[in-house]
């Protein structure tokens, strides 16, 4: 019987910046952002504080292209996706690691902190995938650029 492996990760946070895109050298899109997931910890005293973790998300093709159009620091995503370890070598010649996420599916939430009093943007914090979720994509793009998102993005 073959081993199996499962790698998934669910996450639902609010960005920590604008996201960043950028071309890689195949001509595909990239776009990277650090999302802000905090957890509840008890202390000592018995009592409860949130603690902020932070994690690096890339989203490829056409989905990385609409949440750089899309997406502003403070706004809420849904993130669905697999950890990836990477190495290398830096100019000190260093070894350094880094493990990060890479999204298959982004669902956007709710707008930022105090944005329209109601979710911002004006869409009620009615989220959308760019793999056919429950939100209004005319609602983000009546040009409908969220046609087709899907496993084919990268």
């Amino acid at each position: 019987m073959p081993y199996s492996n499962i790698n998934r990760v669910v996450l639902v946070g609010r960005l920590t910046r604008d996201p960043e895109l950028r071309e890689l050298s195949s001509g595909n899109a990239v776009c990277s952002l650090r999302l802000a997931c905090n957890s509840r910890r008890r202390d000592a005293d018995g009592e409860y504080h949130e603690r902020p973790n932070y994690f690096d998300v890339s989203v490829f093709g056409p989905l990385g292209e609409n949440v750089e159009r899309y997406m502003r620091k403070g706004r809420q995503v849904a993130v669905d996706g697999r950890l990836e370890w990477r190495e290398w070598e830096g100019a000190d010649e260093a070894r350094h690691q880094a493990v990060s996420v890479v999204a298959d599916n982004v669902e956007f939430l709710g707008g930022a902190p105090g944005a329209n009093g109601h979710g911002g943007e004006g869409h009620g914090g009615e989220g959308y995938s760019g793999e056919g979720g429950e939100g209004d994509p005319d609602a983000l793009d009546p040009a409908g650029a969220f046609a087709g998102v899907g496993d084919d993005a990268f």
